[in-house]
């Protein structure tokens, strides 16, 4: 990413990498996550499933924007 760049990103490139980030996460925190925490109550399960993906989403979204970045503006 180049703060210095007059190219806006386009918007569907960055959701679409995002969405290829996030998608896989939760499936394999359903199959790994889910049969730990499947008794707890339905708010506890969301709160961890969330504390989980927040910070990673957070860690690696940015990232993987910066890396498809040429082709995010393109």
């Amino acid at each position: 990413m180049n703060s210095n760049d007059p190219r806006p990103p386009k918007k569907w490139k960055m959701f679409l990498i995002s969405w290829l980030f996030v998608y896989p996460v939760i499936n394999l925190m359903f199959a790994v996550v889910f049969p730990l925490v499947q008794d707890l109550h339905q708010l506890l399960k969301t709160l961890i499933f969330t504390a989980l993906l927040v910070p990673l989403m957070g860690i690696f979204i940015p990232k993987l924007h910066q890396k498809f970045w040429g082709w995010i503006v393109k």
